[in-house]
């Protein structure tokens, strides 16, 4: 059960709508899930993170109606952030150092998922995983690793 003073999913919506770009707002992105502890009885593979949702849209799609790498590029990047509140318990200065994509098949007509996790977080980096996975068969679209550099402030 969140604390009255601890960062929660609400607080990780408010940072979605207020941070970014407008041109990342426009891909709609919702937060299903914001994993900020461990469940009750612990999990030894637990990781901080978020489970984000980009819906579908012929606007990110290329020629054949499949959505696009740099579109989801660009929702690995914001999961990873949200992950990145998740594991700092709340809104930290951040950007983006480096990001390796590996896509595995297209995702088409059906929404994505992007499950972000924190695998180390450090004082001034943070380095990070997210599966993308087609909301249709749950079956994975790409593979993301990043690392990101904590600012002050």
């Amino acid at each position: 059960m969140q604390q009255a003073n601890e960062f929660g999913i609400d607080d990780a919506k408010r940072v979605l709508g207020d941070v970014f770009a407008p041109w990342v707002q426009d891909l709609n992105l919702s937060i299903e899930q914001f994993d900020i502890a461990p469940p009750a009885g612990g999990d030894a593979d637990w990781q901080p993170g978020a489970i984000l949702r980009m819906p579908f849209s012929e606007r990110l799609c290329r020629q054949g109606g499949i959505v696009c790498g740099q579109a989801l590029m660009a929702f690995a990047d914001t999961a990873m952030v949200l992950a990145n509140l998740a594991a700092n318990k709340g809104y930290r200065p951040m950007t983006t150092v480096d990001q390796t994509t590996h896509f595995m098949r297209a995702a088409t007509a059906s929404d994505v998922l992007a499950d972000a996790r924190v695998v180390r977080l450090g004082r001034t980096m943070s380095f990070g995983r997210v599966t993308l996975l087609s909301a249709t068969d749950n079956k994975p679209v790409a593979m993301v690793s990043s690392a990101f550099a904590m600012l002050p402030g």
